[in-house]
């Protein structure tokens, strides 16, 4: 059984929820441990705020990495057919050759850090026609008016509620791979970090489907 992607329930958990919508987007709701979503949360929001307080600066990459590959563990012992897989820097793109876009092309997610007033982590789930697909975890007021186009490429983006258990934003792919601090950009090429994550059941090879090579 799917369930509903969620949202986060605070101004910082946004690494966590993101990680976890990418393991209920993948796999039914019956297949998951409860050691997964125990160890996501007790790993991330390690980043301390201005105040000292704990988790008030969100999750570190440290923790996404740590984390990113603890999942890829849990897929080589066999407790769940997932696989994951860290990327930083200048191998978060959406161009050309991006790990990341094969990754949607094959099945797959990316949990993406990016901005949106301020750095926040949001899950690709898949790409089509010059567009992502993503569900972002920042639960918007019902009276808020969504950003009509990207600052970064003039294109629009899109909002909607329709599709809860896939996405709820449709945004161009020029918006992200701009170095600047626009709604959804990767900024700094030297900052960026993506989590690829797979459901190796369903995970799109050559040897599976032609479909991977269209």
């Amino acid at each position: 059984m799917k369930i509903p992607l969620r949202y986060q329930i605070s101004e910082y958990d946004c690494g966590p929820t993101s990680l976890l919508n990418a393991v209920s987007y993948l796999f039914e709701r019956e297949e998951i441990p409860p050691e997964l979503i125990r160890n996501i949360m007790l790993y991330s929001l390690d980043c301390y705020g201005k105040e000292g307080v704990l988790g008030q600066n969100g999750t570190s990459r440290m923790a996404m990495m740590f984390l990113s590959g603890w999942l890829d563990g849990v897929g080589k012992a066999g407790l769940l057919p997932i696989e994951s897989r860290y990327l930083s820097g200048a191998d978060v793109h959406l161009k050309e050759g991006s790990a990341v876009t094969d990754a949607l092309r094959r099945g797959g997610t990316a949990v993406v850090r990016l901005f949106m007033e301020g750095e926040h982590y949001v899950l690709f789930t898949k790409m089509q026609a010059g567009k992502v697909f993503l569900f972002d975890p920042y639960l918007l007021p019902q009276n808020h008016s969504f950003f009509p186009q990207c600052p970064g490429c003039g294109e629009c983006i899109e909002s909607t509620a329709e599709h809860w258990a896939e996405y709820n934003r449709i945004v161009p792919c020029a918006c992200f791979d701009s170095e600047r601090t626009d709604p959804y950009a990767l900024g700094s090429v030297k900052e960026r970090e993506a989590v690829l994550i797979f459901n190796s059941r369903t995970k799109l090879t050559a040897e599976r489907t032609i479909e991977y090579f269209i």
